[in-house]
């Protein structure tokens, strides 16, 4: 196929791409004609827009809950303990869910993950879902 018979000559250098094309073109006027044509409308359930825009464009203040490697907990920059981050958590989900603060905990790289396992368990006793979590690289 690719090589000359000739005495004179090596074998050849061009390779002959046209029943390459050819076959290329075949397979493709074949997947054109067999490719399913969308004949039926496809009915979408699109979001419609909200009438009324929520008004609560200045959110609270959020919180930093802090834990360390021992597992101590900072509220704002104040040490609290486990009983009093409760009475935090308490405070904040008496509040209506569009005013409750956003909880941002930042975790140290080294605490144990029951720390902070902890934290959310308690959060999601108090019905909280406002929650984040921040880079403790204080980056």
């Amino acid at each position: 196929m690719a090589f000359s018979t000739k005495s004179t000559g090596g074998p050849m250098a061009d390779i002959n791409i046209t029943p390459l094309i050819d076959v290329m073109l075949v397979l493709l006027i074949i997947f054109m004609v067999t490719a399913p044509i969308p004949l039926l409308k496809i009915k979408i359930d699109l979001p419609q827009p909200n009438p009324n825009p929520p008004t609560n464009l200045n959110p609270p203040e959020p919180v930093n809950l802090s834990i360390d490697q021992s597992g101590a907990l900072s509220w704002n920059n104040t040490p609290v303990d486990e009983s009093g981050l409760k009475a935090q958590f308490a405070v904040i989900a008496q509040q209506p869910q569009d005013k409750q603060p956003e909880i941002q905990i930042k975790a140290a790289d080294a605490v144990a993950y029951q720390y902070v396992a902890t934290v959310l368990a308690d959060a999601k006793q108090y019905n909280l879902v406002k929650i984040g979590f921040t880079d403790s690289s204080g980056q």
